[in-house]
């Protein structure tokens, strides 16, 4: 019989000790054994798939496996179940719930992101640019000093840093992120992420990350119809963990769409009237989107890498740059059969295979006599492109 014990550092409770004292060995974390004075054999769980089926082959007794808060919650729990084994599990209280109880927060609104390493820092700064509350279960080379000097200063946010949760040296601090990526933090395990000036939610039947849109292409009133605008996101596929680019955004027709999609969107706009309209439709539609008023190559250099690029204004240069920060996707919007050329000549000369459609939409009109009759609009020619290693 294997028992998962989850431990937050007060008592336990009795069925848990009880099942310790049963044990012939227990498994787990350096730091949880040493605290537990423990009869029972102990190993350290650097190899505890293969420690336990060792044990189980030899039928030496019951094992206990030791975790911190709910295993069952970004835990060891998936990682037994996936192995073919169903654990007994005793759970204590989570680390996220212990952070936002001691940062007195409500938090069925908030995001948990749990990284595995420094390779998905950037997927977690890209939710944090997308919503107002995200729990940060820290990992190597994902916490706050990396949070925070990724965020900033296009970003601002607080960050509540909890060390040593339940533990002798608990504690909590409130950081601004300037703060944060200068002092030392002594083995944070949780770092919650909060946009101080974003309003409160009405109260949702879901806890985390929030429903999806109901609909795509909005009835903007664009330069760019919705049938086009539709096909735009389908060829982006902005999701959460994305940051994407909308440049030559306009209003944000696309910028808001991509936001509301669940994607960290920056927009780029040179025009100040069209960048107040996009101000507009921004609070207008409660979403996030960092705008850069500039023009286009210049104003790209200083922000990260895209995951996916939108393109609705400039030349074939403006793709060149785009296409040269090696996003997975990049689709413009072009007026004229002439420009499809020049623009798959760029993305093919920077590794990308490209491919274009037009799109031609006839909508019905209600004439006074009843009757009913298409009217065509204007074509547009999407060029869609993914790195040619890819295809």
């Amino acid at each position: 019989m294997i028992t998962v014990v989850g431990w937050d550092g007060s008592e336990l409770s009795a069925t848990a000790v009880a099942r310790l004292q049963e044990a012939a060995l227990v498994v787990g974390p350096d730091a949880l054994l040493g605290r537990l004075a423990l009869t029972a054999a102990t190993v350290p769980d650097g190899s505890l798939l293969q420690t336990l089926d060792d044990h189980l082959e030899q039928g030496e007794g019951p094992a206990v496996v030791l975790a911190e808060g709910d295993p069952g919650f970004f835990g060891v729990v998936r990682a037994l179940r996936a192995h073919g084994l169903k654990p007994d599990v005793l759970p204590a209280m989570s680390p996220v719930t212990r952070a936002f109880a001691r940062a007195g927060l409500n938090w069925e609104d908030a995001l948990v992101v749990a990284p595995s390493g420094p390779g998905e820092l950037g997927r977690v700064v890209n939710a944090c640019r997308a919503h107002a509350k995200v729990a940060l279960l820290v990992a190597p080379g994902v916490g706050p000093a990396e949070i925070a000097r990724e965020l900033a200063p296009t970003t601002p946010r607080v960050l509540i840093v909890c060390e040593d949760l339940g533990g002798p040296d608990e504690r909590v601090t409130h950081s601004r992120m300037g703060e944060a990526t200068t002092r030392p933090w002594k083995d944070p395990d949780v770092v919650l992420v909060i946009d101080p000036l974003q309003r409160p939610k009405e109260a949702s039947w879901v806890a985390g990350a929030q429903p999806g849109p109901k609909e795509w292409a909005l009835p903007f009133e664009s330069r760019v119809p919705a049938e086009v605008r539709a096909y735009i996101l389908a060829k982006l596929g902005p999701r959460l963990g994305d940051l994407v680019w909308d440049v030559g955004a306009g209003a944000g027709e696309i910028a808001v769409e991509c936001a509301r999609l669940g994607a960290a969107v920056m927009a780029v706009e040179r025009d100040e009237e069209l960048c107040a309209r996009l101000r507009a439709n921004v609070l207008a539609h409660g979403v996030k989107v960092a705008l850069t008023r500039g023009q286009a190559p210049p104003a790209l250099e200083p922000l990260p890498d895209p995951d996916a690029v939108y393109v609705g204004g400039g030349g074939p240069d403006v793709v060149a740059a785009c296409a040269a920060r090696g996003p997975r996707a990049l689709v413009c919007a072009l007026r004229k059969v002439e420009q499809v050329t020049a623009v798959l000549e760029q993305l093919r000369e920077h590794g990308y295979r490209g491919e274009g459609t037009q799109i031609l939409a006839s909508r019905l009109k209600l004439d006074p006599d009843g009757s009913h009759r298409l009217t065509a609009a204007e074509p547009f020619f999407v060029v869609y492109a993914t790195p040619a290693h890819s295809a």
